[in-house]
């Protein structure tokens, strides 16, 4: 009797035991695959996030060269793609001189009324060298600026620089909280009205000197 009592004993005990060492080994896998889930997710995440940060200077040329083309209202509805709503934007000149603004409709006003102060019919930026680094929710963001600002048909404004981005990421996107803009130079380059045959002489006689654009009305 009592060996049968033990036996009775020994079986539930076995039992157990197994389901004990199957839920481990199952709860073994899922952190497993969780853990290696969670490494895949974040290397998959990476080049995602870098290209939705790199679109932002696109985003950001796109609504500047609505305003260069006379369009503000255009301008604006782009730029809010790009910047949070408390965005800071500021402009460093190559004399020294800034311009900072708050928010992107001021920006867009600042932009809009140094363009039609300065005459441009036309505007084109083009971004290059774009350099970022991610930390979780936020990113820095470095890019090369070149834009070409249209006057007449013989002459043009040329303007390089450096921005430099904060950038954030709210509620799944990526948006540029503060910009700084760094100008190393503001050129003006022109040719004298010349006949089409004279091309040569035009190339030779075409001249390029520093300009501060126009920015009446605002912080200097």
């Amino acid at each position: 009797m009592e060996r049968r009592r033990e036996g009775g004993r020994i079986v539930p005990k076995a039992i157990s035991f197994l389901f004990n060492q199957i839920t481990l080994i199952v709860l073994a896998v899922i952190l497993v695959l969780f853990i290696g889930g969670r490494f895949e997710l974040a290397s998959a995440t990476q080049p995602n996030a870098e290209l939705e940060i790199q679109k932002l200077t696109s985003c950001y040329a796109l609504g500047t060269d609505a305003i260069g083309r006379g369009n503000l209202l255009e301008g604006k509805n782009i730029y809010r793609d790009c910047f949070t709503q408390d965005s800071v934007l500021t402009a460093i000149f190559p004399d020294g001189t800034t311009q900072t603004n708050y928010g992107t409709d001021a920006w867009a006003d600042f932009v809009y009324s140094v363009f039609q102060g300065n005459g441009y019919t036309a505007t084109q930026h083009l971004m290059g060298t774009i350099n970022i680094s991610i930390e979780n929710n936020k990113a820095m963001m470095t890019s090369y600026l070149h834009a070409t600002h249209k006057r007449s048909e013989t002459s043009i404004d040329v303007a390089n620089g450096t921005y430099e981005d904060q950038v954030v990421n709210i509620n799944g996107r990526w948006k540029i909280r503060k910009r700084t803009l760094k100008l190393i130079d503001f050129l003006n380059l022109s040719s004298p009205t010349v006949d089409s045959s004279n091309a040569n002489a035009r190339s030779s006689n075409s001249s390029a000197h520093f300009v501060r654009p126009k920015m009446s009305g605002f912080n200097k």
